[in-house]
């Protein structure tokens, strides 16, 4: 009986030794092999643009750059850090040889991680944050790291915005310069109009554009649907459907 049960327990071992690995082999995922590599065409400065496309899965590489749009309206002035941002993809993302990256209304967050306020010398405000997750409109969520595309890595106003913010300043002044010297060119005598108007205009417009000049910057202001761009600091991974 001892002997009968010995050699059940031999031929028992012996079949677990041939079946586990095969079934291992049957089990273990097959290895996620690159397909192809793609391209993204949304900035031409971008550090990086290639897209890897792999059997289960595409890898939008780190150094990428992607533009995402403001969900809401934004302004630095009432903000802080730590708020959360909301953005939507504009369009469907493809690559340039025709994969879908993104589908139309895939949504993404970001966190301010900080907000310089506007300084002395018409310095502007300056916004610091993170995108941190993108939501697919399936409900998929997928934690990204990028940070704005921007020369600081910051957001903030464009020149144009200052350059008009000391022209209001200049144009208001002089305005106000240019009825003080008509004023002026009265007291004496009416044919002194003209040389109280030139010396009303100099001086008005030139205090303005030393006012605009000097005085602190503009804080941030973002309409809803504009646009930034993103550089991606981390490969973000996005399966294939």
């Amino acid at each position: 009986m001892f002997k009968k049960s010995l050699s059940l327990i031999c031929i028992l071992s012996f079949i677990g030794l041939n079946i586990t690995p095969a079934f291992s082999a049957c089990a273990a995922p097959c290895s996620d092999k690159t397909v192809a590599i793609e391209h993204l065409d949304v900035h031409k400065k971008a550090p990086c643009n290639v897209v890897t496309i792999k059997t289960t899965k595409k890898t939008i590489e780190q150094g990428n750059v992607l533009v995402f749009g403001f969900d809401e309206k934004f302004y630095s002035k009432c903000e802080k850090a730590g708020t959360i941002v909301h953005f939507t993809v504009p369009e469907a993302l493809y690559t340039t040889e025709g994969t879908l990256v993104f589908p139309a209304e895939t949504k993404v967050t970001a966190e301010v991680t900080k907000i310089e306020k506007p300084k002395w010398f018409n310095k502007n405000a300056r916004v610091s944050l993170i995108f941190r997750q993108i939501i697919l409109p399936d409900g998929t969520c997928i934690d990204i790291k990028a940070k704005p595309f921007t020369k600081d890595y910051k957001l903030k106003e464009g020149p144009w915005i200052t350059f008009g913010k000391v022209a209001i300043s200049t144009l208001s002044l002089g305005i106000i310069g240019t009825g003080a010297g008509v004023g002026f060119g009265f007291i004496p005598t009416p044919a002194k109009i003209g040389t109280g108007i030139a010396a009303g205009v100099s001086v008005g417009c030139g205090v303005g554009f030393l006012i605009g000049i000097i005085t602190p910057g503009c804080h941030y202001k973002a309409k809803k649907g504009e646009q930034v761009y993103a550089l991606v600091l981390e490969e973000i991974d996005l399966c294939n459907k």
